[in-house]
């Protein structure tokens, strides 16, 4: 048994930091589906199946929300806790969780895991990674527990106090970690999410920050605390602030407008009714997974404006997924010089390095590629899918969302299995993916610089 150990953690350091990314969350989703596979993690005492387990292990761990049964009552407490576990680790990062362990075990850092907490958190250098790591588990321990605490000032008075606040935490880390998972139960037999809480402001705030917050980014967090002001935050974090606010503002526009006199979803509402519904449906495309309105009854205009919400999603070394808005802010700025006639790319007194430029093109195309490819193959696997109700399910397990329109439970065997990879590349990234299949070790060779082609383009 010790040699297989040594031969396995010998392949590991052979690895390339990407490919053991791929592999630690294959792992630990793995893991979950051999739990949620047990007959003791069940209110029935019976097994789910291992692709039903699975295909919730992966939600779980991809903070998607994309359920096969539904969470409340299906589930028993050692489920939930399983559940609520993987989402933690999820959202965290598996690296984050592992460093955690050698800073209490009071394990040195070596070189190879501090590359792998760099490619965890999107850092570019790796100077003060551990510090950096120790930050991120304070702030999710203090940003989960404010958000708890304010959600039980509503939930233990409904619940009653052992009830009321277990499903404060569990909500309070299902949104900070934009989960979308929920113990609110069905209705005539149909998820109700958090439909019951639409005029509630304390609820669909306290959510929508948690959200939000754990869809900036803890770079960002860290920045926002130290610096305080918009002026003195580093160029990274102001893109992601600027883009965020202007998305959700646009989002919240667009809905309330478009579905102002919907009779099923917000038009029998108060006007702050509305504004907070169309407000919480434009944060939670932000890769959340909750809703407070009726999705299947909003008009199709408004959920295509959801899918490219949801497709952006959130920002790097955040616990949301999409193609982000840096990626997305970087295309808009690489147009915006191109159409001024600027040599370079500049923005708020900075210029941005054609490296950068090239990776966000290389993550949109690739998302709109699989979303695209997806939303055929879903088609194909479940003709009773129309082509929205595809697009929008392959869209949101892409971006980690969790929201669905035609019923993650309705998916074939095959759907499932689709819709699994989908998640699992929108939460470990699409590019992190395809680096750690293409990477090998290659002797270098000299650098050629052919002459340059050309070509007729626009």
């Amino acid at each position: 048994m010790n040699t297989i150990f040594k031969r396995f953690f010998a392949l590991i350091n052979k690895m390339q930091p990407t490919q053991v990314m791929v592999l630690g969350f294959a792992s630990v989703i793995l893991i979950g589906a051999l739990l949620l596979n047990l007959p003791i993690a069940t209110q029935s005492g019976e097994s789910i199946g291992f692709i039903d387990a699975l295909f919730t292990s992966t939600s779980a761990v991809c903070v998607t929300g994309l359920i096969m049964a539904d969470t409340a009552t299906y589930w028993n407490g050692f489920g939930h806790v399983v559940i609520i576990l993987l989402i933690q680790i999820g959202g965290l990062g598996f690296m984050t969780i592992t460093t955690l362990f050698a800073l209490i075990t009071k394990k040195r850092i070596n070189l190879k895991e501090r590359l792998l907490i760099q490619e965890s958190l999107n850092q570019f250098d790796l100077s003060g990674l551990v510090k950096l790591t120790r930050y991120v588990l304070l702030m999710t321990i203090t940003i989960e527990g404010i958000g708890a605490l304010i959600l039980s000032t509503v939930f233990i008075p409904q619940f009653g106090l052992l009830k009321g606040t277990w499903y404060s935490i569990f909500h309070a880390i299902s949104a900070f970690c934009n989960a979308g998972f929920d113990l609110m139960g069905p209705v005539s037999g149909k998820f109700t999410s958090l439909t019951y809480y639409v005029n509630n402001f304390t609820v669909s705030v306290t959510i929508s920050l948690l959200i939000i917050f754990g869809g900036l980014g803890f770079p960002v967090i860290l920045d926002i605390i130290k610096n305080r002001k918009l002026s003195k935050l580093n160029l990274h974090s102001k893109i992601v602030l600027i883009t965020t606010v202007a998305l959700i503002l646009v989002g919240t526009s667009l809905i309330l407008v478009l579905e102002y006199n919907n009779p099923k979803t917000i038009g029998n509402l108060g006007v702050g009714g509305k504004v907070l519904a169309s407000f919480f449906q434009s944060v939670t495309t932000r890769t959340a997974g909750f809703n407070t309105v009726n999705l299947t009854a909003m008009h199709e205009n408004s959920l295509f404006i959801m899918i490219i919400l949801m497709f952006i999603g959130a920002a790097p070394a955040s616990t949301g997924g999409g193609v982000k808005v840096t990626s997305i802010a970087t295309l808009v700025l690489t147009v915006k010089s191109f159409i001024l006639g600027k040599e370079d790319i500049e923005v708020g007194a900075r210029r941005i390095g054609t490296s950068i430029v090239r990776k966000s093109l290389g993550i949109f195309l690739i998302g709109i590629i699989v979303v695209l490819s997806g939303t055929i193959i879903i088609t194909i696997t479940d003709p009773s899918f129309s082509l929205i109700e595809a697009g929008f399910e392959v869209v949101s397990a892409f971006a980690t969302v969790g929201l669905s329109l035609g019923g993650s439970p309705n998916l074939s065997t095959l759907g499932k299995i689709f819709i699994m990879l989908f998640m699992f590349m929108g939460r470990v990234g699409s590019l992190t993916i395809f680096m750690a299949i293409m990477s090998r070790k290659t002797k270098k060779n000299p650098p050629i610089r052919y002459p340059e082609g050309k070509i007729i383009v626009g």
